[in-house]
């Protein structure tokens, strides 16, 4: 047999395995410790925000008005072509002009009408009263009535806070007329200063969300005044009719308090209505009559044209968002409570069109 033929190489020996080194055992104790720490301080901005919510209120109220300045000034620049510091003073000047020339022209007569209307009011109310107590049932409810009267103390209480209320009210609305106008003026100033505190990549997503509350609420404001200005009229005119005292003084106030829906028309039908039957039945019926008249007109025929056009909120919604603000923010939320609402609406619809737009059923 022949030998089998030799090499030089050296032989085959299979490799060995490097020694596993033991898993290391990593520390979760500091990720957690940033975890607690970012949790404490959502904690705690959260608390200062509620604290300092009438100061957000009050803020969010400023831009508001702020909003209708621009959009105005706005206006004014692309009718008249004027440049924008003059627009904005315009913008300003022109609805102060038109107040003072309103109160000048009407406003002897509207102070007469309101001092008519103080004098008058409880004589009528004692007239209601008499009325409803010729009945044995309007008599039994106005005696367990008369037991949920208020003292005198308590009465005396409420005119001061009353005082105090008001007097807060109108250095607030004097902070809230002056930041309004400087943000008017400036608006790219804030707006791009609060952007740019952000990350670059946020700071697209954010301004597109400005962009999208904006629309919202001059849209909405729009709509409002439409049917602020139609009240206005339409109760004034219908109350002349009907023969009632002060019908133009009755008429600011109905037009004003529709700024809050459907708890302004209460505060403004409930005294209305006494009043009118105050001058007799006939007159307190038709005084029902024609304020029904005014909000269904405006209700089913000048809001619907103003939706349409501008856009508003579902019904259900601004009544919940009523009670909520109000138990939640005070009378300042009550009537910041529908914006705010048109806000949330606003934001809600950015994030679901970005959902859409990134969904796999879409292909984003």
């Amino acid at each position: 047999m022949t030998p089998p033929p030799t090499t030089d190489e050296p032989p085959f020996v299979p490799p060995v395995a490097p020694p596993v080194a033991p898993p290391l055992q990593v520390d979760d104790s500091g990720r957690w410790f940033r975890r607690t720490l970012a949790v404490m301080a959502g904690v705690g901005l959260a608390v200062m925000l509620w604290q300092l919510q009438q100061l957000l209120l009050v803020l969010f109220a400023s831009a508001l008005v702020g909003l209708m300045f621009s959009d105005f000034a706005a206006l004014l620049q692309r009718r008249l072509h004027l440049p924008f510091a003059l627009a904005i003073t315009a913008a300003v000047l022109i609805p102060l002009i038109a107040l003072v020339v309103i109160f000048g022209l009407f406003g002897t007569m509207m102070v007469e009408q309101f001092v008519i209307l103080s004098e008058q009011f409880p004589e009528a109310l004692a007239r209601v009263e008499a009325w409803v107590r010729a009945t044995p049932v309007g008599n039994d409810v106005i005696s367990h009535l008369n037991d949920f009267a208020p003292r005198m103390e308590q009465v005396v209480g409420f005119a001061q806070a009353t005082l105090a209320n008001i007097g807060s009210a109108l250095t607030g609305l004097a902070v809230v007329l002056v930041s309004a106008l400087y943000l008017a003026a400036q608006p790219r100033l804030y707006v791009d200063g609060l952007i740019a505190m952000l990350p670059q990549p946020r700071r697209a997503p954010a301004m597109e969300l400005v962009q999208a509350v904006r629309q919202s609420l001059t849209a909405w404001l729009k709509g409002q005044a439409i049917g602020m200005a139609f009240v206005a009229v339409g109760t004034s005119i219908g109350l002349w009719l009907v023969g009632l005292p002060s019908p133009l003084a009755i008429g600011l106030v109905a037009g004003l308090c529709e700024f809050v829906p459907y708890l302004g028309v209460i505060l403004v039908a409930v005294p209305t209505v006494i009043l009118g039957f105050g001058q007799g039945g006939d007159t307190g019926l038709f005084t029902i009559i024609a304020l029904v008249v005014v909000q269904q007109l405006q209700g089913n025929l000048v809001m619907p044209i103003a939706q349409k056009t501008f856009g508003d909120l579902p019904p259900v919604l601004t009544i919940f968002s009523l009670i909520a603000a109000g138990t939640l923010m005070g009378p300042l939320g009550v009537i910041l409570a529908v914006p705010l609402a048109v806000v949330g609406m606003a934001l809600l619809k950015v994030r679901l069109a970005r959902l859409g737009r990134h969904s796999p059923l879409t292909g984003g």
